[in-house]
């Protein structure tokens, strides 16, 4: 089957709208003020370099080889004596589970988009309120933007390659750069812009423990969308002869400096106007708000600007999480785009009513088991076992299952004297630190 080719510019900025997501505006900041700041910082920009860029290398060289769905590449790839590992491309499973949560995530934003047109909490305590109301309470208004995020990552899964993804990432990615640049400008001209300066680059050490460094090794593969089949399932829509280094490093360099303009921003703000920036996950719906509404009107502003870039960097992730799975049924069962995306988009949205439900009163205690809700299972279970488990079998796949002078043959020429350095690191390196991050993250190890 014929695939719609990316242009170079629409690659980089869909794998880039892939990977700029939730994780880099709303999970970075609060974990590097959980764990430091400087300190962690430094750690993880030393896993994306070591860790996260040899596997989006690794994904983008199986995905440019196959050039077909996760699952047919990884078969046609697979040595016949190997059998086992024509199952690697299940991997891509992973995005469309994270999508059933996402989506109702994405619903959030939606709604604090349009009450911050209105009202802002003046207190944290009252923003705290809010939230929980809405969280634990209200199913209509929680119901109605799942809705809403269904209906739009359907539509551009639906529209393909070139007409959907692509073209949607061309006008959010620049429009969420715009955005962010313009408030990080803003927070440039405040005093406390010196702080968030020296929280974000200055180390404390004494923070940092063995569990920061498998924090940001996980952190590390969340935000850069690997693991899940999106960048394996772009990389087969590349043009022939395209340089998998350069896409891969433009990809990882946005993604990076997103997390940090984003942190140094909302650091910013909360020294200025807030408590400080270690809030933990309730940072952008709880501290964000409140610390909004001590600028007057220019907050609502920029509370309305800040959760429309944070829905945009949403739904460029979502449509990637979706589509693995979408063109793994057009390829092997020769599904319409429709009734693929449409499919799809069903599967997340229906279990994401019971992820919502998982945290309404009146359902949460019968949709919770042990110490989690179905909502906390299902963003457990993909992102402590099922994205670095991916990882690791790509590592393995690409460092000890693909021939290597089938590796070689695209690799040397783009990496040249980094060749064996990459190679190392993903036969030694990265396999042992997604084996911790799972064992950790599991609670094998603590």
């Amino acid at each position: 089957m014929k695939i719609a080719r990316f242009s170079r510019i629409g690659f980089i900025l869909a794998a880039a709208g892939s990977a700029v997501g939730l994780g880099n505006i709303w999970k970075f900041p609060y974990i590097a003020g959980e764990y430091g700041g400087g300190a962690f910082v430094l750690v993880y920009l030393l896993t994306v370099l070591l860790i996260g860029f040899s596997i989006m290398i690794a994904e983008m060289l199986i995905g440019y080889l196959g050039r077909r769905d996760t699952v047919t590449s990884f078969e046609e790839l697979a040595p016949k004596s190997k059998g086992l590992w024509k199952f690697g491309g299940f991997q891509a499973m992973a995005g469309l589970l994270i999508m059933t949560f996402y989506s109702v995530v994405i619903g959030w934003i939606f709604n604090y988009i349009i009450t911050s047109l209105s009202t802002l909490p003046a207190t944290v305590e009252q923003a705290e309120q809010t939230f929980g109301s809405m969280l634990h309470t209200d199913i209509g208004t929680q119901l109605f933007y799942h809705t809403v995020a269904f209906i739009w990552i359907t539509y551009v899964v639906n529209k393909g390659i070139k007409g959907g993804i692509e073209k949607m990432n061309l006008v959010l990615m620049p429009m969420l750069m715009v955005i962010l640049g313009g408030m990080f400008l803003y927070a440039m001209s405040l005093d406390t812009f010196s702080k968030a300066l020296d929280f974000m680059f200055m180390p404390h050490w004494e923070k940092i423990n063995a569990n920061a460094f498998v924090v940001a090794v996980g952190h590390a593969f969340f935000t850069l969308s690997l693991g899940m089949g999106a960048i394996m399932t772009y990389s087969a829509s590349l043009e022939k002869n395209s340089n998998l280094v350069k896409n891969a490093f433009w990809v990882v360099f946005l993604d990076t400096l997103i997390a940090i303009v984003a942190g140094l921003m909302l650091f910013t703000f909360l020294y200025q106007y807030g408590s400080g920036p270690a809030k933990g996950p309730g940072l952008v719906f709880i501290s964000l708000p409140a610390a909004f509404y001590e600028m007057g009107i220019l907050g609502n502003i920029f509370a309305v600007l800040f959760f429309i870039a944070l829905a945009f960097a949403g739904l460029t992730s979502s449509v990637s999480l979706v589509e693995p799975m979408v063109q793994y049924f057009i390829d092997r069962f020769g599904w319409s785009r429709l009734k693929a995306s449409i499919s799809m988009g069903l599967f997340f949205y229906l279990i994401g009513i019971i992820a919502l439900l998982s945290n309404i009163d009146g359902f949460k205690d019968s949709l919770t088991w042990g110490d989690k809700n179905f909502f906390d299972w299902v963003d457990f279970f993909t992102a402590a076992v099922m994205l670095p488990l991916g990882g690791l079998v790509m590592a393995v796949f690409v460092g000890f299952v693909l021939p290597e002078e089938q590796v070689s043959s695209v690799m040397k020429s783009q990496l040249t004297w980094a060749y064996p350095l990459w190679r190392f690191s993903l036969r030694y390196i990265t396999p042992v630190a997604m084996v911790l991050v799972i064992l950790s993250l599991v609670g094998v190890l603590s």
